[in-house]
Parts: C-alpha cells; sequence; structure tokens
C-alpha cells in the first residue's frame, strides 16, 4: 500500500497492530510514522521497527493518510485539538479507545472527517486479533477494502454498526481475560489430578485453541460441536452437567453484562 499510516501514541496494541501490518507486507518501515510522548519509547520503536518517529503529533498527523489514534479515551480531545490543523484534507483518523464515538471525533477535528471506530484485542500480538469496525458515511468502498486489509494484517475483522460498539468489549475486546482464566483453571484441574504445571498450561491452552477452530473452519453450532463430545453416560455430560449446576453460562453472561455496563459508563464520563 502505497500511503502513509502514522500512529499517534504506540503502546502494546498500536505495535501489535504495526508489527503485523510489517509481517504482512501490505506497508513498508518508510510508510509508517510514529509519535510518542517519551523520547525513550520512540528510540525503542525506530530500532525494533527500523522506522522513523517524532515525540511532536503535528508531524505525524501532517503526513498520515491513514491516521491510528493508539491513545487512552481520556487523551482524545486534548491531542485532537493538538492536531486539528495539521491533518491532510482526506485523512482516515482510526480510533481504537473504548466509548469512544465517530462523532466524537468529527466534533473535535471541528470539521467532516473521514472516521474509522475500531476496537481491536490483545490476541493481536500473535497475529490473531480480532477488530470490530465501524464507518461514517465519508468512508468510500475503496477506503474500506484498504482499512480492512490493514486491519486483516493482524487478525480478523468484522464490520458491524456503530450502536452495537458497545457491547464488543464484551464479546471480543476483554474476553480473552475470560478465555485466560478458564485456561488456568484447567490447568489447575489438571495440577490436581498430577499432570506438571508447564504441561496443563499447554494442554489446556492447545484445547482451546483446536476448539475455536472447530468453530470457526466447521461453521458448526458449538452446541453441536459440544454434542459430538459428549457420550451418552460419559465423563464429558457428567463435566457438562457440573458446569451448568454451577451457573457457568450464566456467569459468563454476567461478566459481559457488567463489561457492557462499564464501557457505556466510560463514554459518558
Amino acid at each position: 500500500m502505497d500511503k502513509t499510516i502514522g500512529f499517534i501514541g504506540c503502546g502494546k496494541m498500536g505495535q501489535a497492530i504495526m508489527e503485523g501490518m510489517l509481517k504482512a507486507e501490505v506497508v513498508q518501515p518508510a510508510n509508517l510514522k510514529v509519535s510518542t510522548s517519551r523520547a525513550s519509547t520512540l528510540t525503542k520503536i525506530e530500532r525494533k521497527y527500523n522506522i522513523k518517529g517524532s515525540i511532536n503529533n503535528q508531524e505525524v498527523a501532517q503526513l498520515a493518510d491513514y491516521l491510528f489514534l493508539a491513545i487512552q479515551p481520556a487523551f482524545h480531545n486534548e491531542v485532537l485539538a493538538e492536531i486539528k490543523e495539521f491533518l491532510k484534507e482526506d485523512v482516515t483518523i482510526i480510533t481504537m479507545a473504548t466509548g469512544v464515538t465517530i462523532e466524537q471525533i468529527e466534533k473535535g477535528i471541528d470539521r467532516k472527517v473521514k472516521v474509522v471506530r475500531t476496537m481491536p484485542n490483545t490476541p493481536s500480538l500473535v497475529g490473531e486479533g480480532m477488530t470490530a469496525m465501524s464507518v461514517n458515511e465519508a468512508i468510500t468502498e475503496t477506503e474500506l477494502a484498504e482499512v480492512e486489509r490493514l486491519l486483516s494484517s493482524f487478525g480478523k475483522t468484522e464490520l458491524i454498526q456503530e450502536p452495537l460498539m458497545d457491547a464488543v468489549p464484551a464479546i471480543s475486546g476483554s474476553s480473552p481475560a475470560y478465555v485466560y482464566m478458564f485456561i488456568e483453571a484447567l490447568a489447575d484441574g489438571g495440577v490436581r489430578d498430577g499432570i506438571p504445571r508447564q504441561q496443563a498450561y499447554r494442554m489446556a491452552a492447545q484445547a482451546v485453541l483446536g476448539a475455536a477452530k472447530m468453530v470457526l473452519e466447521t461453521e458448526k453450532h458449538p452446541g453441536i460441536l459440544k454434542d459430538d463430545v459428549c457420550t451418552p453416560a460419559g465423563s464429558t455430560i457428567q463435566a457438562v452437567a457440573a458446569l451448568e449446576e454451577n451457573q457457568f453460562r450464566a456467569s459468563i453472561l454476567e461478566a459481559m453484562k457488567a463489561c457492557t455496563s462499564k464501557t457505556k459508563g466510560l463514554k459518558n464520563d
């Protein structure tokens, strides 16, 4: 892609996205521009990715065709006020922060601008991210395809309506944390039964990875795949029954409800 990709802020998620783009060769190092608040962080990023950066957000803003705002929600209004006079006329702004709306970006720039609201997750670090995205009406089909190409370099993407974005953290943004707890619990059970700790982690993690791939690649209903594992009067159905008795699914639904409530609260702060 012969476009300049800018990053304002570049923490773990920003670096994961940038690394995915470089590995997939959808962008070359010369086309990446980064600004960070700390010179020491910038030096590390420049050396690691062989790119050029700045501690001045305006320098990156005036060069970028696609500008990622890889910053915390509370900093968006301040940064937008800082850069709005330096943006290219046809720039596409891509936000990654929970609760930051397309309308907030448009108001912060104080003019009609192309905006993509995204919610990636931490598995982007290993190229298996899930990124939900919403766009405003200023985005063309060509631009949408280019954004999807960028985001798909570190995982999968789903285009959804913006009102649904508040539900995304609960199902894909925060859910890796629930899965890590599940893997840890599986490993603890294995250790209790005598399996060495590191083997237990590997076995549990691979089982979760394999189950996820079964859902994605077979496109069967998860309930059908669950039934396929449960033989009559077998050990698996006994385990499933115990999970149901202890409100396994209800606990997940309550966790997601709490996550979504917090997300909506962030947007209203």
